[in-house]
């Protein structure tokens, strides 16, 4: 006869400032609770340790993610059309049309610039010295690539997308301060997708041209287009550019690292998908579950809100040896920073590639790479990124 408990309970607060700014040391107590922590603070239920998380990722008909998957229920209702608050059978609808929309002759064009992009990007910073890891490395590239790509029109309007989006996912945290002061973020992204960014202005064979022929076409609705504008806005952005600010600022902090990647560029890879482990710029999402579900001994009611925390999956070690230590050669691909299941990040390849091109040309063309200052952050409820990385390269 199978024995089985309730959740070990917590009063502590994962989205408390200090808590988001240092998460690592919160994620190893929660993990050490037990296979399932209740979050009281937040009626929420939690996955922290890797396989459990995984697992449930896989598990969408038990978790599922058709009632949203932020932490709070205006978050949840807005984004009510978003490929993202969807199972399937639906979800594989609009996920044919993202994938669909990644793949047009015009992503083959701009990603046959990629590398010559960031080796000239790489040749300027050289030329400086000293500069932003965040602002003159890691964004330029992706803001450069993904707003043409999502066929953002080329206006001042660019460099306020970054913000709304930040926004945006802190507006998905628990019901606070935080979370509702990010309120107009959501509300200007949502603005200028539908007076600015319509699709007779977005640029010609571009993603969002080809969602919007989908709605046209009658295979998805109009609030589906609008959405899947957003959410990949947010998600092809602030995510690629935290991951390659947070590798940039492991490989600095690592000399031996950087010079290993330097001696061995085949390494670059390995490399990057170690930074997005060990920071996951996607720290946690949540969904709900349909019934009573018993993980490893431990009953999750239905109806039940439950955190994936990505972030300590990442972390445990439990699946990771040595997991706090940053390591190049760990080369580890099932890593669930991008997500894992029917919700895999579809802008994973694009990341991938302009993350390669930039610790590529890096590897190539720099010698050291030191620290000049402290990096800094701004704490967020759903990712984990750096706003500056203050790096001279020699």
């Amino acid at each position: 006869m199978t024995t089985t408990h309730t959740a070990y309970e917590t009063d502590l607060d994962l989205f408390a400032t200090e808590v988001l700014l240092d998460p690592f040391p919160h994620y190893r107590t929660l993990r050490d609770l037990g296979p399932v922590v209740y979050l009281t603070e937040h009626d929420l239920y939690g996955l922290f340790r890797y396989d459990h998380v995984r697992s449930a990722l896989v598990d969408w008909e038990t978790f599922s993610s058709a009632q949203g998957i932020a932490m709070n229920p205006t978050a949840n209702e807005l984004s009510a059309d978003s490929i993202l608050s969807m199972d399937p059978p639906r979800q594989r609808t609009l996920r044919k049309v993202f994938d669909d929309a990644l793949r047009p002759r015009y992503v083959r064009r701009v990603a046959g610039d990629i590398e010559r992009l960031a080796d000239e990007l790489v040749a300027d910073l050289l030329r400086r010295g000293e500069f932003d890891g965040v602002a003159d490395f890691a964004c330029k590239l992706p803001v450069d690539i993904v707003m043409d790509l999502i066929g953002f029109p080329r206006d001042e309007q660019r460099d306020n997308i970054l913000k709304w989006a930040l926004g945006a996912f802190d507006f998905m945290g628990p019901a606070g301060e935080r979370q509702s002061s990010t309120f107009p973020d959501v509300q200007a992204l949502m603005q200028y997708l539908v007076a600015e960014a319509k699709p007779d202005a977005l640029l010609p064979d571009s993603f969002g041209r080809i969602v919007y022929a989908a709605a046209d076409a009658g295979e998805i609705t109009e609030g589906e287009a609008l959405m899947t504008m957003s959410a990949y806005a947010c998600a092809g952005l602030d995510t690629t550019i935290a991951g390659v600010a947070s590798t940039l600022w492991l490989l600095a902090s690592h000399p031996e690292q950087w010079r290993a990647v330097r001696e061995d560029p085949e390494l670059v890879p390995s490399a990057f998908l170690e930074g997005v482990r060990m920071e996951s710029p996607l720290q946690f999402f949540s969904r709900v579950t349909t019934r009573d579900i018993d993980v490893a001994g431990v009953i999750i009611p239905a109806g039940a809100r439950v955190v994936h925390s990505y972030g300590s999956a990442n972390r445990d070690e439990r699946h990771y040896t040595d997991p706090d230590r940053f390591d190049v050669r760990r080369n580890p691909a099932d890593t669930v920073g991008f997500g894992f299941g029917v919700h895999t990040c579809p802008g994973r390849t694009l990341a991938t590639m302009e993350a390669h091109a930039l610790f590529g040309a890096l590897a190539r063309q720099a010698g050291a790479i030191d620290l000049t200052g402290e990096p800094t952050r701004t704490p967020n409820n759903i990712t984990r990124g750096l706003d500056s990385l203050p790096v001279r390269v020699s």
